[in-house]
């Protein structure tokens, strides 16, 4: 797998995704390539402003790009519902999710449902929303969730009896637990629904976007800020070339279920998509299935077919 680019992508004419997060950073990208190679893009985001200036970005760079945006709040169970409700009433079927959008060592907050943020945003909120959108998945023909995990996944453990942090807390830890948990699902969610649709995971590296200053914006930090960007600059790869594991998991004809891809360079840091091995952890089968009836309880979501 040399030199996969942007200009790899298949062509995704009359396919349907939704990207999370498709404002900015990495799922900007996506978003843009996807639309770019004649796929329908559904642009679900927070902020309906800023996903509206991103649209209009988009329509700049690419003629005749087919784009929406709609409302989601993954902090929020009943915007994922909302969002769920409108899409499956204006689609008939969805190629591909892909479970993008995501928060980074945040102090400890909690979302409008009770749970902490990184855990709540990163991996409930994405459980909630591809639950909610099984159905419309399942009704396409070669349906695809990617999930967007990282490689500081490594670090995580499921802290099951503290799930969400308020004997302990550590922001960092909070976000490994969180990006485990993205990979605990998705190969969970291969194993229990591989006949009807494919579950791959992938991590973009290190990759400059705004994910890495709101950690240090929060905190009223200067000096962290300062530091996050100099390193941004000395180390990171773009977004474009960030979002290129994501894209590769989205579209490449040759994965299946279970895989797992990101940047192949140094450290796994940049460089073009490969299929690699995340943690011994993330293949945890015990865990998977305890994460997910966990995911089931805390958001009353649970997962079946219409057909089943």
């Amino acid at each position: 797998m040399q030199q996969w680019t942007a200009e790899s992508i298949p062509d995704c004419s009359g396919r349907t995704a939704i990207v999370t997060g498709a404002n900015s950073g990495l799922g900007f990208e996506a978003a843009k390539e996807l639309a770019r190679t004649g796929a329908h893009v559904v642009m679900a985001c927070r902020d309906i402003d800023r996903a509206e200036r991103a649209r209009g970005s988009i329509r700049d760079a690419v003629e005749g790009a087919s784009l929406t945006v709609r409302e989601l709040d993954l902090a929020s169970l009943s915007s994922i519902e909302s969002f769920a409700g409108t899409v499956t009433s204006e689609l008939d079927r969805l190629d591909v999710l892909c479970n993008n959008a995501g928060v980074m060592a945040l102090p400890r907050t909690e979302t409008s449902d009770g749970f902490e943020s990184q855990f709540g945003i990163n991996h409930l909120g994405h459980f909630a929303l591809t639950g909610r959108l099984l159905d419309l998945l399942t009704a396409a023909p070669d349906p695809r969730v990617v999930t967007h995990s990282s490689y500081l996944h490594a670090r995580g453990e499921i802290d099951f009896d503290d799930i969400h942090g308020l004997e302990r807390y550590d922001r960092w830890d909070a976000y490994a637990q969180s990006k485990l948990a993205n990979l605990l699902f998705a190969y969970e969610l291969d194993r229990r629904y591989g006949d009807a649709l494919t579950s791959v995971g992938c991590h973009p590296g290190w990759a400059a976007t705004n994910l890495q200053r709101r950690g240090p914006e929060r905190m009223g930090s200067r000096s962290r800020l300062f530091a996050m960007r100099i390193a941004n600059r000395l180390f990171a790869q773009s977004a474009a070339r960030g979002a290129l594991p994501l894209l590769y998991a989205a579209t490449a004809e040759d994965l299946d279920g279970g895989e797992y891809i990101g940047p192949g360079g140094v450290l796994n840091m940049r460089g073009e998509p490969e299929k690699q091995r995340s943690s011994e952890r993330s293949y945890d089968e015990d865990a998977a299935e305890r994460l997910w009836d966990l995911s089931q309880s805390e958001t009353g979501i649970e997962f079946s077919l219409m057909s089943s």
